[in-house]
């Protein structure tokens, strides 16, 4: 039937993140042709009614930072209990023997675990192209699966020889990555309204690439009207890194090379000061924050009550799968949410608002506004959560969906289009793939 016409029905609640963040009780979402036409009660017409009665509606949730590709490196045994470094080291000879189909299966996976945790646009970040991977493997894995992809070329530059951590048959030549950037922009990049695809220019960290590349890839993506993204101030380590490489601070050193702007999103940011804090803000600069890999690598809790109370544009990320080592995006809001509150105190941050930041707060961090919120004219991605079940039995308000509420998804849509329907995936053969992808795992290991 493709995506004309379709009425949802009934919904409990609906929690449209609009403007006003209205809550509407027992409402109808009329859905055509990707677009969200009309919120109300008793609304009528529909080639197709979806019933909604005993479920919690919510706009698609954001994905901010991933690397796809890592879904085939989770709980390794010897990086299972690394710091960042010495899990990157652990990582990368294993990464170095990644084909076209190992990038194709995992970020097919990567995504169908993210679809079920009600994710409908996702942001990746490849920044190791070893033995004929692309960037166009990943975008083509998203294309079959129909989830809205923002996919970043990343790049790596100065291996081990020249001080940096990758190992020297992990990185590339600048002219060569560059050349690749413009390559991929205008192969595949859209500009336009509802767009499905969009790619952005993310040099892996300041420890892999060098000024000058950080330097060139701004002024090309400034050219080319697309976004940059990269890792920054992760942990003490890179603190120490960026003080005794460059002389400054993670946030300094982002500013000297152009790296601010309503263009520019940094994943993680846990050891940003009060100063850079408030440089973002400035700038309107955004922040992924990752919570669980935050944990999972022991670099500490990210400072998101300071961050948003100054300004700072701040989404989720689930990571990558090595790291966190799961991709499930409403669990790694609950998890964001949980942290604030021990860090900070239980009033400082609720569950509403931890929706909003995976929601409406990642699409405007990837520059989404035609997303991330359910409102008439915006883009139809929406999730539809059960709450009749068990996860929310005795729940006085299902609404608080990371209090008490499932993890999966009954039914997602992007762009007006089911994804998921009755907690399973429409648009891949889930069983194959998941067969495919162990194996590529296993023969992975067999050959450490």
């Amino acid at each position: 039937m493709g995506s004309t016409d379709l009425l949802i029905k009934n919904a409990d609640y609906v929690l449209t993140m609009d403007d006003a963040r209205r809550e509407l009780r027992d409402a109808d979402l009329l859905l055509r042709d990707g677009v969200i036409v009309e919120i109300g009660q008793g609304l009528t017409g529909g080639h197709q009614i979806i019933d909604a009665s005993g479920c919690l509606v919510t706009p698609g949730l954001v994905n901010t930072h991933h690397h796809l590709f890592q879904s085939l490196t989770r709980a390794v045994p010897a990086a299972q209990d690394a710091m960042l470094f010495g899990w990157l080291q652990t990582l990368y000879p294993i990464w170095a023997r990644l084909t076209p189909e190992h990038i194709y299966t995992s970020t097919q996976v990567g995504l169908a675990e993210l679809a079920l945790s009600g994710c409908t646009l996702s942001s990746d970040h490849l920044y190791l192209f070893p033995n004929g991977a692309r960037l166009d493997d990943s975008i083509a894995a998203a294309t079959e699966i129909g989830l809205r992809f923002h996919p970043t070329r990343g790049s790596m530059s100065i291996g081990r020889s020249r001080g940096g951590l990758p190992p020297d048959e992990l990185v590339e030549e600048e002219a060569a990555i560059l050349e690749d950037c413009l390559r991929l922009i205008d192969a595949h990049h859209d500009a336009g309204e509802g767009a499905m695809c969009r790619v952005a220019l993310a040099p892996c960290s300041p420890f892999s690439v060098s000024r000058d590349l950080m330097r060139e890839t701004a002024l090309l993506a400034r050219d080319k009207g697309v976004m940059m993204h990269t890792h920054l101030a992760e942990n003490d380590e890179d603190i120490a890194y960026s003080l005794e490489a460059f002389n400054c601070r993670p946030g300094q050193y982002a500013e000297q090379l152009g790296w601010v702007g309503p263009d520019v999103w940094h994943a993680h940011c846990v050891k940003l000061d009060a100063e850079e804090i408030d440089l973002f803000a400035k700038t309107q600069t955004g922040v992924a924050h990752c919570p669980c890999s935050n944990c999972r690598l022991g670099s500490g809790i990210a400072p998101v009550r300071a961050m948003r109370d100054r300004g700072v544009k701040v989404g989720l990320g689930v990571d990558g799968s090595a790291s966190n080592d799961a991709g499930n995006l409403v669990a790694e809001a609950r998890q964001a949410m949980l942290l604030q509150r021990v860090a900070f105190g239980a009033q400082q941050m609720s569950a509403r608002e931890t929706l909003e930041i995976a929601t409406r707060g990642g699409a405007d961090v990837l520059g989404r506004s035609d997303c991330g919120r359910l409102a008439v004219g915006k883009r139809a991605d929406l999730a539809i959560w059960d709450v009749s079940g068990i996860e929310s039995a005795g729940s006085w308000d299902p609404a608080a969906l990371l209090l008490a509420g499932p993890t999966t998804v009954r039914d997602l849509f992007v762009e007006g289009k089911p994804i998921v329907r009755d907690g399973q995936v429409l648009t891949l053969d889930m069983r194959g793939l998941i067969q495919r992808q162990n194996q590529l795992a296993l023969t992975l290991g067999a050959e450490l």
